[in-house]
This record gives structure tokens, C-alpha cells and sequence, in this order.
């Protein structure tokens, strides 16, 4: 188990753990950073004009934490009236999220995950992993999280006061997005737009690192196309810290600076990112905190 942790500690290796589960004879993962344990079913306490998808509140080792129907949230049935918590931390916030049945450990590559296809009902995907029995499809749980909860949404779109001249300031200024979930994605851009930034968007640590690429080959200096990345961890094709990683070892790249914006900024996540040479981690939702970094790093 100690080699294992060994191996899951070490930074930019592009390798993650997820946790498959089922609900509705779908089978679905989890990463397991996001992941606090796992229980049988305890009483819930239904509350009164709450979103439709909580089913209530319980009560874990003296934390009262929602209980999210994630069959609900998918617009499914359960396949039975059994059910286990998979209880989480995101974004600083704890969980419970009520499935069918909770199975093994995998750990697989980013390259193993695909992209979620762009048809209707997939704005709940992220990606999808092909293991050679069946599909486990990844969900973006930041999206479940903010329909339940709207202080998420306001907290990714509060812009902090600025002057004209900082404005003026940010319209010169390029970011580099490298953010999977379509709806984290907008608010970002929205919200950087609203500050006056302009920013270059890819929906993964593959598409930012080839665009990168692109613009190290080019014969003019690289800060006057881009100043600063914002990469989220969790990617299909490559996360953000195997992407910090290509970044600090390029001779063209190494001096931009990287701030990682991810729900999984625990102890261990800072180490990493530390380790690998990011300029600042930000814990999602808070997007005022993170364009404080960005101004004081390359607009004043």
C-alpha cells in the first residue's frame, strides 16, 4: 500500500485513481482525491423547499453534510432500493452522493480518458474510460455540486473591483485556459472577460500543451502571445500537473507562470504543485481570489 501511495504522490506522472460506481446500471467514476470514504445508508433528514436533487441532510462524525440523489441528477432511475454515500470533498464543500453500488479502485492514465462527445444530455460528462469490459463514464461533479448549490455559480462570477487603469492594464494581457467542465470553462472565460483579460481557451491539458508548443516555435518571444496559464488538474488526455511538468522542462516555456484553479487543492495537491513549480494554486469556485493573484503577478 506505502509503494502504491509511493508512486500516486509522485508529481506530473499523468496516472490517477478513480473509483466505479453505478447508478441505473450505468457504470460511472470518481477521482478518489475527491473521495473521503465510503458508507451504507444512514437517516436523512428531509429539508423543507430544498433543491429537488438533495434527498436531505445526514450527520458523519459530527459534520452535517447534503445528500445528493445522483440518480436524480441524472435524470435515471436506481436499479434498486439499496444504496451506498459516496461521501466527498470538492471545492472545500462536503458531500454525500447517494448511488447504487460502489465496486473497485482503477488506476489509469489521462491519455486513457476520452473527451465527452458533444451531443445533447453530455454537458454532465467530462470523459469517458474505455476498460476492456465496459465504459466507465466520468461526471462532472462541479456542475452537480452548482446546480444544488448557486453560491458556487456566484462565487465563479464575482469580478473584484478594479480601476480604469487596471482594466486598461488587463486588456493588454493574454491567459491561457486550460479547463475540461464546459460550464467551469464559461464562467471562467465570462468572468476574466468581465475583468478585461484576454484569454485563449482549451478544453484540455493536451489542446493547451500543443498550442503551447505552437507558440514556442514561433521567432517572437513567447510573453508577447501569452503571460500567464490557468490549468485545472483533472483533464481527459493530460492533467494540469503532467502539463506544468512539459511546461517547466521547455527552454521557450519554463518562465511563464502557471497558476492550477482545481477543486482538489488539499495538503497533498499543494505539494505537487509546489514540487512542480506552479506559481499559486486557487481551490474552485473562488475566482476573486484567483484574479487577485493574476493582477498582482502580471498587471501590477
Amino acid at each position: 500500500m506505502d509503494d502504491k501511495k509511493g508512486i500516486l504522490l509522485e508529481s506530473g506522472t499523468n496516472e490517477f485513481e478513480i473509483i466505479e460506481f453505478s447508478v441505473g446500471g450505468v457504470f460511472y467514476g470518481l477521482n478518489v482525491a475527491k473521495v473521503r470514504e465510503v458508507i451504507n445508508s444512514v437517516p436523512v433528514t428531509f429539508i423543507a423547499k430544498s433543491h429537488p436533487n438533495l434527498d436531505g441532510i445526514f450527520t458523519l462524525r459530527s459534520r452535517v453534510m447534503p445528500l445528493v440523489n445522483l440518480a436524480r441528477s441524472l435524470n435515471t432511475q436506481p436499479a434498486s432500493e439499496d444504496f451506498k454515500i459516496i461521501v466527498c470533498e470538492i471545492n472545500n464543500f462536503y458531500v454525500g452522493f447517494k448511488v447504487d453500488a460502489v465496486y473497485r479502485i482503477h488506476r489509469i492514465s489521462w491519455t486513457q480518458m476520452e473527451p465527452a462527445p458533444h451531443i445533447a444530455g453530455s454537458d454532465l460528462v467530462v470523459g469517458i474510460v474505455k476498460m476492456q469490459e465496459r465504459m466507465i463514464i466520468l461526471l462532472d461533479f462541479e456542475k452537480i455540486l452548482a446546480d444544488v448549490n448557486p453560491e458556487m455559480n456566484r462565487k465563479m462570477s464575482a469580478v473584484p473591483k478594479s480601476t480604469p487603469e487596471l482594466i486598461s492594464i488587463r486588456k493588454t494581457k493574454n491567459i491561457l485556459i486550460a479547463e475540461d467542465s464546459r460550464m467551469l470553462r464559461d464562467l471562467l472565460l465570462d468572468t476574466l472577460h468581465t475583468a478585461g483579460y484576454n484569454t485563449i481557451s482549451n478544453e484540455n491539458g493536451l489542446e493547451a500543451w500543443t498550442q503551447l508548443e505552437a507558440i514556442a516555435e514561433s521567432d517572437k518571444p513567447v510573453t508577447d502571445t501569452i503571460q500567464l496559464i490557468i490549468t485545472d488538474i483533472e483533464m481527459p488526455q493530460m492533467d494540469g500537473h503532467h502539463l506544468i511538468k512539459r511546461i517547466k522542462s521547455h527552454p521557450r516555456l519554463k518562465d511563464l507562470p502557471v497558476i492550477i484553479f482545481s477543486s482538489l487543492i488539499n495538503e497533498e495537491m499543494k505539494l505537487k504543485g509546489q514540487a512542480l513549480g506552479a506559481y499559486a494554486q486557487v481551490t474552485k469556485p473562488e475566482i476573486e481570489q484567483l484574479i487577485g493573484i493574476v493582477d498582482q503577478k502580471i498587471a501590477l
